[in-house]
């Protein structure tokens, strides 16, 4: 079941694979751990584009 979310709901809690260039090497990140440390997180959707942005 897909949960809808709207404007100014909780998001639930999700972990990402991220690319640390850094490290040259690939890493994950929550959303619980950006919650943890204070962090600001802006999410966005861009549907039918498959590049980087």
């Amino acid at each position: 079941m897909t949960e809808t979310i709207q404007v100014g709901a909780e998001v639930p809690d999700f972990t990402l694979n991220t690319y640390e260039p850094q490290t040259g090497d690939f890493g994950s990140v929550s959303l619980s751990d950006l919650k943890s440390a204070g962090k600001w997180t802006i999410l966005f959707f861009y549907p039918a584009d498959f590049t980087f942005v």
